[in-house]
């Protein structure tokens, strides 16, 4: 597999755009987890009441224990403690809930922030990227061999726009048909330009017939 381009032009943009990338996703990261910390702090008033609610309830049930053993008429001074116990603890419950959607909310939040600019970047430039490294490393695997060089020859032929050709050779087509190796060089040193790879060595220009 390989990650750059041999041309120092082409190299230079793809370090670019993969630090911009890099970039892009940190700052939508620092971003999402702000989000998230801010949309958290609205949970502490939960965990307040929650706190409160729960202390509220272990000191009134503590109370409500001690006057119930008061001989005759404990019970009946329990009652109180005991139903303003379980109001104090439906309030801390309240606070837990209140808790946990504080929670779910942050974490959708962060997912949606997240979303969009990391779909752009796994299904639009990713795909790019690595097509891109598999036909870098193919064409660079081919270079050195002349059949390879033909096959490089040929998707020039094919892949290439009309005035790149004609500005090699008028008769480039006919050349690379005769078999020329200097025809097949330039067209599979065009294609290798292409993908910002390293061109054949000195490949000589298409000889006449």
């Amino acid at each position: 597999m390989k990650l750059y381009a041999d041309l120092p032009a082409t190299r230079l943009r793809q370090l670019f755009t993969d630090a911009l990338v890099v970039v892009w996703v940190y700052a939508w990261i620092r971003l999402a987890r702000w989000l998230h910390d801010l949309v958290s702090k609205l949970a502490v008033p939960g965990r307040e009441l929650e706190g409160a609610g729960t202390g509220l309830a272990d000191s009134l049930s503590n109370a409500g224990r001690k006057v119930d053993r008061v001989p005759a008429v404990g019970d009946a001074l329990a009652t109180p403690f005991t139903s303003a116990a379980d109001a104090a603890r439906r309030l801390a419950g309240a606070g837990h809930e209140q808790q946990v959607i504080v929670h779910q909310l942050a974490v959708v939040l962060t997912v949606a922030v997240l979303a969009v600019p990391l779909t752009l970047v796994v299904f639009g430039w990713l795909p790019l990227r690595v097509r891109w490294m598999r036909r870098a490393a193919a064409a660079a695997a081919l270079r050195p061999a002349g059949a390879g060089r033909d096959l490089l020859a040929l998707r020039a032929l094919a892949g290439q726009p009309l005035r790149r050709l004609t500005a090699l050779d008028p008769e480039i087509a006919a050349a690379w048909r005769r078999g020329d190796p200097a025809a097949v060089d330039a067209l599979a040193s065009l294609e290798l330009r292409r993908l910002g790879l390293r061109p054949v060595d000195r490949p000589r220009a298409p000889s006449r017939p």
